[in-house]
């Protein structure tokens, strides 16, 4: 076989992140005195710039290299870039909240690069090589975040524990695509979703292969009933580390499931809508019920998130009916990416509100924490008002035409196919949403109605403050005028 030279530009943006990061871990070593604050600014300017090439570089049309194994399009154009910005807010939102507890070293921002590395190499893969590889260097290196803080009881068991479990899912996920490989003769998705289409491929190995792989799938997006790290997880972790695993890994995790389920697995969509139906319902049934328990807020964002996940399910199950994609399957799709893209927006102004009010020695964990936030600062108690507010899906926030587009696909696939199941789902769905609202709004009564315990001023950079204001401003922008994130998010899957 004749081999051909890959298309490097297609594949800039990762390889200048991958450059960038070897090139930090050299200056880190030689510019000790300033090595933190060097390695901060360096992968700041890394992820910008990777925005810039991932918008820039690539091609409008769907273009192949590497032997077919990464895929250059739109969709992934947009992701990368949603990923990139969403971890270099980690980075700002996180860098005093590390520093107060002497544990920002040069390999956190080197491990949170190589973490951006695997989400973006994820999203353009095409191939079960490829998504492996993407998707294991960004479980490494987020398990050795987790557990960053050595000194640490609680970090270094969450840290285990994520590894652990991860390690199990992704096992599950590799035996998954030796299944499909055993079945197809093939590890590319494309190919993959040729033999499913041609009957070539042995029924019940590939559905077995589909029922592995989906394991994995639903393990990273942290839905019931593999959720069982996630309050753990985001509790024990260090709060800056909590607001990176919680956000743009579910971006990463999208692109998966769809470049997995839909653009591979599409002829087998009786079989994986059915599963997602159930994750979903599950997700957010007890997402919702379990986060009104709660009294840790790091743990009740936890569960809420697992609720979240399960809506953006809802959306991606609700494009196929009886076996087909219509004109409404576009539509379905965007809704699960465009809630995805406001989920991330929301967790992360949430956990930054949370890294504000903490301090050397202190750690806003509970919700009694925020009591008199009002007194301390209106302004920022405005801003989580705002948060608070559009996770619960109140008019008129992002939170609320993202569950409404998704709503609205759920209830299409109902018109299309003609069975009242969809209907029964939109219903639990508004259903658990009203309860989701009681433990959201609890964070607001306490902000707004309860005496302040802690009356020292919030202590946070300039920086910090100018772009979690404009994080929760942005919210609330979005919910007023949606519809060109929504066109945005049709247009990317349409190319």
């Amino acid at each position: 076989m004749d081999f051909v030279m890959p298309d490097f530009r297609l594949a800039a943006p990762e390889l200048f992140v991958a450059a960038m990061s070897l090139v930090i871990l050299m200056v880190t070593s030689f510019a000790k005195s300033r090595a933190r604050s060097a390695a901060f600014w360096l992968c700041e300017f890394t992820l910008l710039a990777a925005v810039f090439l991932t918008l820039f570089s690539g091609t409008v049309d769907r273009a192949q290299t590497f032997s077919g194994m990464y895929i250059s399009d739109l969709l992934g154009g947009f992701l990368k870039a949603v990923v990139c910005l969403s971890v270099a807010v980690v980075l700002q939102y996180g860098r005093a909240y590390m520093a107060d507890r002497k544990i920002d070293s040069p390999e956190y921002y080197i491990l949170v690069l190589f973490a951006a590395l695997g989400m973006m190499v994820l999203i353009s893969a095409s191939h079960f090589v490829s998504i492996y590889l993407g998707l294991e260097l960004m479980s490494l290196a987020l398990y050795a975040l987790v557990a960053i803080d050595r000194d640490n009881p609680r970090s270094t068991e969450a840290g285990m524990k994520y590894f652990v479990l991860g390690a199990l899912a992704s096992g599950l996920l590799l035996y998954g695509m030796s299944m499909l490989y055993g079945a197809t003769g093939s590890l590319q998705i494309h190919e993959i979703s040729q033999r499913i289409y041609e009957r070539s491929a042995n029924d019940m190995v590939v559905v077995f292969g589909l029922v592995f792989v989906l394991v994995g799938i639903a393990f990273k997006l942290g839905v019931v009933p593999f959720h069982m790290w996630v309050p753990d997880v985001y509790h024990g972790a260090p709060t800056a580390v909590t607001l990176l695993v919680s956000s743009a890994p579910k971006i990463a995790a999208f692109a998966m499931a769809f470049r997995i389920l839909v653009l591979g697995l599409f002829d087998l969509a009786e079989q994986w809508q059915m599963m997602l139906m159930l994750l979903a319902v599950g997700s957010i049934v007890l997402g919702n019920l379990a986060a009104v328990a709660q009294t840790n807020i790091k743990r009740m964002l936890a569960y809420s998130g697992i609720s979240h996940m399960g809506f953006m399910l809802l959306g991606l199950m609700s494009g196929v009916v009886k076996g087909e994609g219509g004109t409404y399957a576009v539509n379905a799709y965007s809704s699960a990416m465009f809630y995805a893209v406001a989920y991330v927006m929301m967790t992360l102004a949430a956990f930054g509100m949370v890294i504000l009010l903490s301090r050397a020695g202190f750690e806003a964990e509970n919700v009694d924490d925020f009591k008199g936030l009002n007194q301390r600062s209106p302004w920022f108690a405005g801003m989580m008002l705002i948060v608070m507010f559009s996770m619960a899906g109140i008019p008129f926030f992002v939170g609320f035409f993202a569950k409404l587009s998704v709503l609205q696909a759920v209830v299409a696939a109902g018109n299309v196919s003609g069975q009242a199941l969809y209907y029964w789902l939109a219903g639990l769905a508004v259903l658990m949403s009203a309860v989701g609202a009681y433990y959201y709004l609890r964070v607001v009564k306490v902000m707004y109605f309860d005496d302040a315990v802690d009356t020292s001023p919030l202590t946070a950079t300039l920086g910090t403050r100018t772009l979690l204001s404009a994080n929760a401003l942005s919210i609330a922008a979005v919910g007023l005028l949606p519809n060109w994130l929504m066109q945005i998010c049709a247009f990317t899957l349409l190319h």
